[in-house]
């Protein structure tokens, strides 16, 4: 069986279906016979870009507040690659906030 791991990665909501479609156009979000799985929450994300920083929203030295969709979906290791690049590709932040976990296999409880 594959290594999998979870992707989780926060995006402006007005973003997230691009972002959501190419993490599946790479490979994102597959689970047995489907594809495109994944599971979105809604929140605000709050930052201040630092001096250095090109920020995207928001002005250098200010915290800013952004109505922020989390994006969660399952990725095979042999994968992960090609999705970080999407998200990288397509994601409207300098420095997006992506976090990836690796998952155990439940079935081995079962």
């Amino acid at each position: 069986m594959a290594t999998l791991f979870r992707i989780i990665v926060y995006v402006p909501v007005a973003d997230a279906p691009s972002v959501r479609s190419a993490m599946a156009a790479a490979g994102a979000g597959q689970i047995g016979n489907y594809d495109s799985c994944s599971f979105s929450t809604q929140g605000i994300g709050r930052f201040r870009p630092l001096a250095g920083a090109d920020p995207t929203i928001g002005t250098v030295g200010n915290v800013e507040e952004v109505e922020e969709e989390k994006i969660e979906a399952v990725v095979e290791e042999s994968r992960m690659q090609d999705v970080l690049r999407a998200i990288k590709n397509t994601h409207p932040y300098e420095e997006p906030a992506i976090h990836v976990l690796r998952m155990e296999d439940y079935k081995e409880w079962l």
